[in-house]
């Protein structure tokens, strides 16, 4: 018994011999780089390393360097949550186009032992990976980031506390900013976040199973809406837990919560590297690249920031657009390659190249129909006039194909835009939230950009008079809603068109969607006073540019919110997750003033 006792101790030291070796094994040590001859290029590749942050969690990481290359390059980092076979190829470009290619991963991903944390750690952990990357040898203490969505917040995040010395450039493109953006806008939360955290969470690469199941969720949107559960209720209903998801329906206001992971309002006078931030008039995440840029100029006046904006979807505004997007053929002087004037911007910034030709000034913005860049010092320089239109209750007489809800087609008759407010007069519009037979939403009638009919459910669409010669829409359209309500709360969309003059309808940009009691302050919830007259702001409306022909007119859709494909507010005041067709009661009675209005900035021809 005494032998097997001390066997049993020798063991014991063993282990603690050997889990003490492991913490001080820096992760150069852990693998050494290998030689790696790919189409006739030689390289050192490391992609197993693990990479211990502050609070000793690792970060699954890849380094690839140039062979033929001695001296210490900088480096460019690309950390991201969505781990893939093929992104070693992202390191391998950084390689072959004279950087040090670097991988990184959020911990608990790829080879990180750790649990998956999606947001919450990515401002340490990716400051920490920057700080290991100066430690090497092959490190000449510089580095930039890119990368989108995900990966453009992480950029952000990594100078949440401070901005490490050796980051000398970002590139966040259709950047995410949680607790602005995502999961929610405006305070309204939006269902296709609840399969995402299935998708990054169910394991240490991607569950594409999972998230390619269409039907899945389609059945679940629609089951949450046809029985009326509350929204935080969604994981029982599909039957399989979704912690992530629930935990952000906790903090519905810009909390604490979010500002420990988001840059806010003081956190960006520190930001004095340059930037250059991408999106497009039809990426969701512009709504956050926009809060970044805005944020960034107002808060730091010398701030070097720059934007590419132009006819570009979430995916196409990170790397190579799409030619045609939802039925619009993109001019041809928007088919640029993004990835390619990323790293022209990279040789700008550590190679004193040339700056990439297209950031003429610091806003660069694509003209829609009009095949031409256009170029401004700020976003308040885009434009320079406005037109202010109200809503009227009068008819224009002019009709369009309307698709409704059920799939059939229809004549509609839009109301109009005026030029003159009537502050007594309303449009009155009621929602039965006990009613599921049908959606109260806008939208165009194939989803498509170049549409030939409308969806207005129970909302209303306003139309201007025709345009008597071109003009150039550009910018970020603004405007009030003044609105009574019979309840505390309730949330509404905004969709703008361009009418041709052959009656068919151009999405200028995706909808406006905001909550009234969060419309002011998105720290605090105001409630609305039933049957009192108030204001609704509109102000983060997604920028577009069009030109705009003569003969078009510009089309207005407005609506409250009842379908399955974001939360539904039933106007209680109650925590709108917690809310659930019980809440329903009496129908949602909406007055829509005509001293409301919509403010277009246009530059005249």
């Amino acid at each position: 018994m005494k032998a097997v006792r001390r066997f049993k101790n020798l063991l014991l030291l063993l282990s603690v011999v050997l889990c003490s070796c492991q913490f001080i094994i820096e992760p150069e040590q852990q693998q050494k780089p290998r030689v790696v001859n790919k189409e006739g290029k030689q390289y050192l590749v490391q992609d197993s390393l693990l990479i211990t942050t502050r609070d000793g969690a690792k970060i699954s990481a890849i380094v690839v360097r140039n062979n033929t290359v001695k001296e210490p390059q900088p480096a460019i980092l690309f950390h991201t949550i969505y781990t893939r076979k093929d992104d070693i190829k992202r390191a391998y470009e950084a390689a072959d186009k004279g950087y040090i290619g670097v991988i990184s991963y959020t911990r608990g991903k790829n080879l990180s032992p750790d649990e998956i944390t999606p947001y919450e750690h990515e401002g340490t952990d990716v400051y920490d990976v920057i700080d290991w990357i100066t430690e090497q040898g092959w490190s000449n203490d510089e580095v930039g980031m890119y990368g989108g969505s995900y990966v453009g917040f992480v950029q952000w995040a990594s100078m949440k506390d401070k901005v490490h010395s050796a980051l000398k450039t970002i590139v966040p493109s259709v950047a995410a900013a949680p607790g602005i953006a995502e999961p929610m806008e405006n305070g309204v939360y939006f269902n296709f976040h609840y399969p995402w955290w299935h998708y990054v969470t169910n394991n240490k690469t991607l569950d594409t199973v999972s998230y390619s199941n269409g039907k899945r969720w389609n059945d679940l949107n629609f089951d949450f809406y046809n029985k009326g559960i509350a929204y935080n209720k969604l994981d029982s209903l599909d039957g399989t837990p979704n912690p992530g998801f629930n935990q952000k329906l906790k903090h519905p206001t810009f909390d604490d919560y979010w500002k420990n992971m988001t840059l806010y309002k003081d956190d960006f006078s520190k930001i004095n590297i340059p930037v250059l931030s991408t999106t497009g008039y039809y990426d969701g995440g512009q709504f956050g690249s926009m809060y970044y840029l805005k944020s960034h100029y107002q808060f730091n006046k010398n701030a070097e920031h720059y934007l590419i904006i132009g006819p570009y979807s979430h995916f196409g505004a990170q790397e190579l657009p799409e030619k045609n997007i939802l039925g619009y053929t993109i001019d041809p002087v928007a088919q640029i390659n993004i990835k390619d004037i990323i790293f022209d911007w990279f040789d700008y910034i550590f190679k004193d190249a040339d700056k990439p030709a297209i950031l003429k000034d610091k806003i660069n913005y694509q003209v829609m129909g009009a095949n031409t860049w256009k170029h401004a010092p700020s976003l308040d320089k885009i434009a320079t006039d406005s037109l202010r239109f109200y809503f009227n209750k009068q008819r224009s007489g002019v009709a369009f194909k309307s698709t409704y809800n059920t799939g059939n087609l229809g004549v509609n008759e839009h109301f109009s835009l005026s030029n003159n407010p009537d502050s007594n007069s309303y449009l009155e519009q009621k929602i039965d939230f006990a009613d599921r037979s049908q959606f109260s939403w806008n939208l165009s009638g194939d989803r498509n950009i170049v549409t030939e009919t409308l969806t207005v459910g129970e909302g209303f669409s306003f139309t201007t008079e025709p345009f008597e010669e071109d003009v150039e829409l550009s910018g970020s359209v603004s405007g009030v809603l003044n609105v009574s309500i019979n309840k505390k709360d309730f949330d509404c969309n905004v969709l703008i068109y361009e009418q041709t003059a052959d009656g068919k309808f151009f999405s200028l940009t995706i909808p406006f969607t905001t909550r009234a009691s969060i419309s002011i302050d998105i720290e605090k919830r105001m409630l609305l006073t039933p049957n009192k007259k108030t204001s609704i702001p509109i102000n983060n409306f997604r920028m577009t540019s069009r030109k705009i022909k003569k003969g078009s007119r510009i089309v207005v859709m407005l609506n409250g919110i009842k379908h399955p494909f974001n939360q539904i507010n039933y106007g209680t005041g109650k925590d709108v997750s917690e809310e659930s067709i019980k809440d329903a009661k009496e129908p949602l009675e909406i007055k829509w003033y005509t001293d409301s209005y919509i403010s277009l900035p246009i530059n005249k021809y």
